[in-house]
């Protein structure tokens, strides 16, 4: 053998033992949450406690926002290489928390009961290392906060041009009422490679006081969308579904709200003209013959009632944003039937800060009798 063939040899044989240790690596590191994992209530920034409960006999009109921040990268100009553009990481750490900023200050001025946001960075070398959870506290001082981690992954080599890198992250739930008992459950995913692509899906859920004895219980979801296949969704939807159904039973007001990674009006891509109809796993219609007796999509509902003339909640990520792009209603809530929806409707920022716009919906807890 010549001197370079075993320089070559021996190169490749370098190169095979670094991914071996590299994927080795990836898979050691893997963990899960546990289900059914109490989570912490943090104190309002500003000192000022929180109301201690919503009181009934009053009946106030209360709101909640839903907003996926998209870990701050995602403003108009970027794109996203697992949705088929080029970018991984954010622009620059300035970038992030401008983002993050924009978002939060717009979602501010609805002045919000309460704030579900998902795609919270809290280290991560996609957006920079910027705490976007405490970023968030400082716009919202007064309110109480859970924080529920859904994504701590290893360091992603890929793109080999600008890896994806280490990431945690999570959603976080905002409050102007106290909050018992926050807990995170955590959602079935793929047993498949896949599972090292997605993250650890879970839904918090935060209990708020109520004068009647009763609860307004607040799920902050986000489902699966990379990697999953319809068993796997459709189990999400169950597990999610039942424990709707059990506060429900229990007299508790009960409101799901997030990203549910799938057209949550079932014809997106009519309302929008959209150029590609063969979407992805994520942006099929929702099965809608799945919600329990007793609780209403409220974007569908409003589409079904000839009343939807809403922008777009999801844009294609493939490539940056131009108001050509192909968008979805994938952002709304799931409420209980002891609940009024007022009003619900896109908050459009057109993507101004992130790949999802916010949904707003007014609400009254039903009076009994």
């Amino acid at each position: 053998m010549n001197k370079a063939l075993k320089v070559l040899l021996g190169v490749v044989l370098a190169a095979v033992l670094v991914v071996a240790l590299y994927v080795a690596y990836v898979m050691l590191s893997y963990y899960r949450l546990d289900d059914k994992l109490p989570l912490e209530v943090d104190a309002p920034l500003g000192g000022t406690p929180p109301t201690a409960q919503i009181d009934a006999s009053a009946n106030p009109q209360l709101k909640v926002v839903t907003a996926n921040l998209g870990f701050g990268a995602y403003n108009q100009q970027f794109d996203f290489f697992m949705d088929g553009g080029s970018g991984s990481v954010a622009e620059s750490a300035e970038v992030v928390t401008a983002d993050i900023n924009g978002e939060g200050e717009a979602i501010k001025a609805l002045d919000p009961t309460f704030v579900l946001f998902q795609e919270v960075d809290v280290n991560g070398t996609r957006s920079h290392f910027v705490d976007q959870y405490q970023l968030l506290r400082k716009i919202f001082p007064y309110d109480a906060t859970v924080f529920a981690q859904n994504y701590d992954s290893p360091f992603l080599m890929w793109p080999l041009y600008a890896p994806h890198g280490a990431n945690k992250a999570g959603m976080a739930t905002f409050s102007k009422y106290a909050v018992e008992d926050p807990l995170r459950r955590s959602l079935p995913i793929s047993d498949s490679f896949s599972k090292f692509l997605d993250l650890d899906r879970c839904y918090s859920i935060c209990r708020i006081p109520v004068s009647d004895g009763k609860q307004l219980v607040l799920m902050n979801v986000h489902l699966s969308a990379y990697g999953a296949d319809e068993s796997i969704m459709a189990a999400q939807r169950r597990m999610l579904f039942a424990d709707m159904e059990a506060e429900l039973a229990a007299g508790n007001y009960v409101i799901a709200g997030g990203d549910f990674n799938h057209d949550m009006i079932g014809v997106s891509g009519e309302v929008y003209q959209n150029k590609v109809q063969a979407v992805e796993s994520w942006a099929k219609p929702f099965d809608f013959d799945s919600v329990p007796y007793g609780f209403t999509v409220a974007s569908k509902a409003k589409y079904d009632a000839g009343q939807f003339a809403d922008a777009a909640t999801c844009r294609d990520a493939g490539r940056p944003y131009d108001g050509t792009n192909d968008r979805w209603v994938m952002d709304t809530f799931i409420y209980s039937s002891n609940i009024e929806c007022i009003s619900c409707e896109t908050v459009d920022l057109d993507f101004a800060y992130s790949d999802h716009n916010p949904v707003q919906m007014t609400f009254q807890l039903k009076s009994e009798g």
